[in-house]
């Protein structure tokens, strides 16, 4: 993980509402950053393997992809059941 400078007020915010110390504070935002930096590629692939083990079938999974893809904070492309295939199976 890069060193990343955070401002102090939202350090203090955080450790004033949570239980967390300045260091774990600092954990949380990097994980949370980390979160939404995902590369699509690797989001899809990440929620395809989560749905499977939920026992979802393929053509449940992408169309569920799909629609998480539309709901991220910055949202993706929309992407066809194919790119999502593509991306998953190469």
């Amino acid at each position: 993980m890069d060193s990343r400078q955070y401002p102090d007020e939202l350090i203090a915010h955080l450790t004033q509402l949570t239980a967390l110390s300045a260091s774990d504070a600092v954990r949380v935002i990097d994980e949370i950053f980390d979160y939404y930096r995902e590369p699509i590629e690797a989001f899809v692939a990440r929620r395809h393997l989560e749905l499977q083990a939920e026992g979802l079938q393929n053509a449940r999974i992408f169309r569920r992809i799909q629609d998480e893809l539309s709901q991220l904070r910055f949202p993706a492309p929309l992407l066809s059941e194919r790119q999502i295939r593509r991306i998953i199976y190469g």
